[in-house]
């Protein structure tokens, strides 16, 4: 059985809230083209009129995209001269960027990576949609080269990330499985407020090193074998948590221990760890030492009667 979504029913209307900014489209002062509808004849009468625009129009403005035009193909040339001295001749060397006989431009590997990487269209729509658009044929072999160079261009860029994050105060790490190349592998990530780190690897276990200060995660059992950090738990994945016990069971507890997920200690939350370690003889108050009891305290549902018992 599936449980609702967490976002709950609100008062508000569906639309664009009071004071939001509005972004309604808006004519410009200097349109890049400019069309004038001059009348042939006289609305009352009939009679031709003067083909000369006046000053008194109404003006209507179309945004549109360009019209597509073909590919701008540019030849560059090394040429060879002569010294008029010693008579040796030199070959001019070609940017760096231009290092075949026949390649693709820097603007359309951009849009392919742009694409590809961030808009998530995969190889094959995408090499349709750059056919279609601009009448550019790529294979998937080409599109997934355009990829690796952009990625290795920014290898520098992703280390500097990970460095940024790792001396954070506080740091997120989460992970998901997914497919690449028809076998399954795991993307790790590790982010703060601003910064995000991603990492594939073919372990779910395969753990970021060199870790310190506070993380935050979902208290998956691996991430407690990291040493020298603090950990903090995701309140979002303990409401999901909370959200099978509330609907499916009815159980009136779990609805009362949601609200307190947003207050900073939690208090409700630690009362009830507490009150199941006194029930097993633990004498234990300090949340970080309490901290391992987290797994077992937020599956609360076949407990919870112990401890409304209790």
């Amino acid at each position: 059985m599936r449980v609702g979504n967490l976002r709950g029913r609100t008062d508000k209307k569906t639309g664009g809230q009071p004071g939001h900014p509005g972004k309604t489209l808006c004519q410009v002062p200097t349109p890049d083209l400019t069309i004038d509808h001059v009348p042939a004849n006289c609305a009352a009468c009939g009679l031709p009129l003067r083909s000369i625009a006046g000053e008194d129009y109404l003006a209507r403005q179309v945004f549109d995209l360009p019209v597509p035009v073909p590919l701008v193909v540019t030849e560059h040339r090394a040429h060879r001269c002569r010294c008029a001295a010693c008579g040796t001749q030199t070959r001019a060397v070609f940017p760096e960027a231009v290092n075949a006989p026949v390649q693709y431009g820097a603007r359309i590997a951009a849009f392919v990576v742009y694409l590809m990487n961030y808009q998530f269209v995969p190889e094959d729509r995408l090499a349709t949609l750059m056919a279609d658009l601009f009448g550019v044929s790529l294979s998937r072999a080409t599109i997934g080269q355009m990829s690796r160079r952009a990625a290795e261009r920014l290898q520098g860029f992703a280390e500097a990330v990970r460095e940024r994050i790792l001396s954070a105060p506080v740091k997120h790490l989460d992970e998901t499985g997914f497919r690449i190349g028809g076998r399954t592998k795991w993307l790790h990530i590790a982010a703060t407020l601003w910064l995000t780190f991603y990492r594939v690897s073919p372990k779910r276990g395969d753990i970021l090193t060199g870790v310190s200060g506070i993380i935050v995660h979902d208290h998956w059992k691996p991430y407690y074998t990291i040493a020298g950090v603090d950990h903090a738990l995701c309140n979002a994945h303990h409401l999901r948590e909370l959200q099978a016990p509330v609907e499916i069971e009815r159980e009136d507890w779990a609805r009362r221990c949601r609200p307190c997920s947003a207050a900073p200690a939690m208090s409700p939350i630690w009362r009830v760890i507490r009150k199941r370690q006194s029930v097993h003889g633990s004498s234990t108050s300090s949340p970080a030492a309490m901290m391992p009891s987290w797994p077992t305290a937020w599956r609360f549902t076949r407990l919870s009667r112990r401890w409304r018992s209790s």
